[in-house]
């Protein structure tokens, strides 16, 4: 897959394209089921499937609060490869393009750079300046410049549409077992493991962190998880910890940490992904470092008996 940020430019597509555009947060099912039109009616017409998306996501850059999200930028390009996306157009979402006309997105992304043949997008899509473009000026363009605009019916589940609002909620809530239907995965969070102060390993329970910068995770507190080193499968059970550390007052960006249970090898430098299975609790502050070490000691037993494992083992 190739990967393009900028507005100008060659023409990405030089024998047309099938595209779909959105925001794309979490690739769930419903963005899966567009991606997967896509894919197919390029195919049928031998021209290549590409996506266009933005970042940073345009209710984030809106918002004047922090927004959780469901997928870093890495994850959702790794999704729309692994979704067989030719084509990347990852634009910046910044004031020149929310400045941007409709009319003119339609003709300098669509049209020049992307030689659209046909723009596949959800029922309620809106974009240009002030969410001035609809999908009526998608069908009316279209038949002046040659390309079909086509809208892709709401995926339903249990009656509901999925959505990225409602995977969030049931995320915030720890019913990871609800959304994982709506993702269509389990919801997983992957990082590069840094050095950190090593408090866990004094306490007993040697943690993998991974810090996530400027995301803000739809996920707080204390989880039991299982993990997937480098590339594999995330099968190697532990429990994490994702939040500021109220205890030790040491990070204000949060800080994933996670403990792999019965795991003795260096994990810096390396990429974890970490599968949320269950959560244990709310993050608190306790006073002092005993009455911390005595909880992570009952939340490791809790998290060793909800992966399946032997809770008696979990004493440091």
């Amino acid at each position: 897959m190739r990967l393009s940020r900028d507005v100008a430019g060659p023409c990405l597509a030089p024998h047309g394209s099938v595209v779909a555009v959105g925001a794309f947060d979490g690739l769930h099912r419903g963005h899966q089921t567009l991606l997967a039109k896509v894919r197919e009616r390029a195919q049928a017409l031998g021209c290549t499937p590409a996506v266009v998306s933005f970042e940073p996501l345009p209710r984030t850059f809106f918002s004047p609060e922090p927004v959780p999200r469901l997928s870093s930028v890495r994850e959702k390009i790794k999704g729309f490869a692994a979704a067989g996306m030719e084509q990347t157009l990852l634009l910046r979402f910044n004031r020149a393009l929310t400045a941007m006309p409709a009319e003119d997105f339609v003709q300098r992304v669509l049209c020049d750079r992307l030689a659209t043949r046909e723009v596949w997008v959800g029922g309620d899509f809106r974009f240009g300046h002030k969410r001035g473009g609809d999908v009526p000026l998608l069908e009316r363009m279209g038949r002046e410049l040659g390309f079909v605009a086509c809208t892709m019916p709401a995926v339903q589940l249990h009656g509901a549409r999925v959505s990225a609002s409602r995977v969030r909620a049931l995320l915030a809530a720890g019913e990871f077992a609800g959304a994982e239907p709506l993702l269509g995965r389990p919801f997983v969070i992957d990082g590069k493991v840094e050095y950190g102060n090593q408090l866990g390993r004094t306490l007993g329970y040697p943690t993998a962190n991974i810090h996530l910068q400027q995301r803000v995770s739809p996920v707080q507190g204390i989880f039991a998880v299982r993990v997937g080193l480098g590339e594999g499968e995330c099968s190697w059970p532990g429990v994490a910890s994702l939040g500021v550390r109220p205890t030790v007052n040491e990070v204000s960006q949060p800080l994933l940490e996670v403990h792999l249970f019965d795991f003795g090898g260096d994990l810096y430098g390396q990429r974890m992904a970490v599968e949320f299975v269950a959560k244990l609790r709310d993050e608190q502050k306790f006073d002092g470092l005993e009455p911390l070490k005595a909880q992570m000691h009952l939340d490791a037993c809790r998290a060793r008996e909800l992966l399946g494992m032997n809770p008696r083992l979990s004493a440091p």
